[in-house]
């Protein structure tokens, strides 16, 4: 008996490059589909705006926007440097809708005096002495301290400005961590060039913190005085005018 085989035409096998060669007989050879290309997930890009004027009183409308953007649900932080009057601190920040941290320094009064001091003089006045009264033993009455008083006053003076300093850098040192950690999606900044310009913060850390921030993170700095490198800096710059 005679048995005939019949031949088998060998299928397609991948190659180690992916592609599938030509079958033994010369077939044509079948390439696969091509990969659709990559999806590059798009992502914001945050931006330093500044927001100045030649007044203090450019804060208002930035912290509305502040306020809105929390309620959306992105987490805020507004750190003001000068004002204070409410003895808060990082321990007694304030809370709102939520996601937006409001700090302001541990002090008694808003700030608005220069850190450098000068030196007080003997014959310093004091209005409330009078032009009748007399303000010392040993002193006319010519409404003027004594050299004990005035050596108590510069102490006073010279604790009270290192107590104010002390709470502007607690503000600036969480606003900094909170900054480079990218723990928030919006940070405001108010104030910040004038507590510069008051010798409260160094202007190289506040320049090279902004530098290093995340690039995601939305930077607002609000207030007058700002420094010309912060303004060179910006990527949008907001300057307001008193109608005349």
């Amino acid at each position: 008996m005679t048995v005939s085989l019949a031949s088998h035409r060998q299928s397609p096998r991948p190659s180690a490059a992916g592609r599938l060669e030509s079958s033994a007989h010369g077939g044509p050879a079948h390439l696969p589909a091509p990969l659709p290309p990559p999806r590059l997930v798009p992502q914001a890009e945050g931006l330093l705006q500044i927001h100045t004027a030649p007044f203090r009183g450019s804060f208002a409308t930035v912290f509305s926007q502040a306020l809105r953007t929390a309620g959306l649900g992105s987490r805020v932080l507004v750190s003001q440097f000068l004002k204070g009057g409410v003895d808060q601190g990082v321990a007694g920040s304030l809370r709102l809708c939520g996601r937006l941290e409001w700090l302001r320094p541990a002090t008694l009064q808003c700030i608005d005096t220069p850190l450098t001091l000068s030196p007080l003089q003997p014959s310093t006045y004091r209005p409330e002495a009078g032009s009748g009264g007399v303000a010392s033993a040993g002193v006319a009455s010519a409404g003027l301290v004594s050299p004990h008083e005035a050596a108590d006053g510069e102490l006073a003076t010279a604790s009270a400005l290192a107590q104010t300093l002390e709470a502007v850098a607690e503000v600036w040192a969480y606003s900094r961590t909170c900054l480079l950690e990218g723990s928030v999606d919006l940070m405001v900044l108010d104030e910040l060039g004038l507590a510069i310009e008051l010798g409260y913060l160094a202007a190289d850390d506040v320049t090279a913190t902004l530098e290093r921030r995340p690039a995601q993170l939305d930077v607002i700095l609000t207030g007058p005085s700002m420094p010309a490198a912060l303004m060179a800096m910006a990527d949008q710059v907001t300057q307001l005018r008193r109608a005349p």
